[in-house]
């Protein structure tokens, strides 16, 4: 699969967007302030798939729309924790490009979610 192609498959595209904040966060300087945005990042962005993956196996129309309504909350977060880190670390160039890649895919997903969420009042 191409670099540029969109991933259709939620869970797959959930999980990748927690892989490449995992892999982004490992390239991050540590130190007191980004130690804790790694930590709220990684948490935000994985939790996506992950409460995606429960809603895809959800018990019922409630469960499934609480369970997106969490994806909807940690793709924001995951928003935020990224511009954090974007501010936290201005010296690496190649580190904003890379966090701005991946706070517009959390936006996109965000837009996914609360898309779906609209749907099943």
């Amino acid at each position: 699969m191409t670099e540029n192609k969109k991933i259709y498959d939620l869970e797959e595209r959930t999980a990748k967007f927690g892989e490449d904040a995992i892999r982004f966060c490992l390239k991050v300087p540590k130190g007191p302030v980004t130690n804790r945005l790694i930590s709220q990042l990684v948490g935000a962005t994985t939790s996506t798939g992950a409460n995606y993956s429960e809603a895809d196996d959800a018990e019922s129309k409630q469960d499934f729309r609480h369970k997106i309504g969490i994806c909807k909350k940690e793709s924001r977060e995951s928003k935020h924790f990224l511009r954090m880190l974007i501010v936290a670390v201005p010296e690496l160039p190649e580190l904003q490009d890379e966090a701005r890649r991946l706070w517009q895919e959390a936006k996109e997903l965000n837009l996914i979610f609360n898309a779906i969420f609209r749907k099943l009042k």
